[in-house]
């Protein structure tokens, strides 16, 4: 009976303190882990959100652009100016010197 008292006696926390302390601390850096990891797992979350609208975003604006550099496209939003196709092939401008 008189042996557990010797195992939990003040003298031997006092000399394992040094061991308590490092237990204690390996405890807050695992507590800290765990957060930060969860921290780091929803920015990644929320950073792929952002990346997968971004990628619809510019599929959609690409697929605008490739439609109206059609040359049909062109002629119609350039109809009301009064800009009309070439009908007879270009003249090359030659130099007269």
């Amino acid at each position: 009976m008189a042996n557990w008292k010797r195992w939990l006696g003040y003298r031997w926390l006092v000399d394992n303190m040094v061991f308590f302390l490092f237990l204690a601390g390996l405890a807050i850096v695992y507590i800290y882990n765990g957060h930060y990891a969860d921290k780091v797992s929803r920015n990644i979350s929320r950073t792929s959100g952002e990346l997968k609208q971004m990628e619809y975003e510019y599929k959609t604006v690409k697929g605008e652009i490739l439609l109206r550099s059609k040359e049909s496209e062109v002629e119609k939003a350039v109809a009301p100016l009064g800009l009309k196709p070439l009908s007879a092939p270009p003249i090359p401008v030659t130099d007269s010197l």
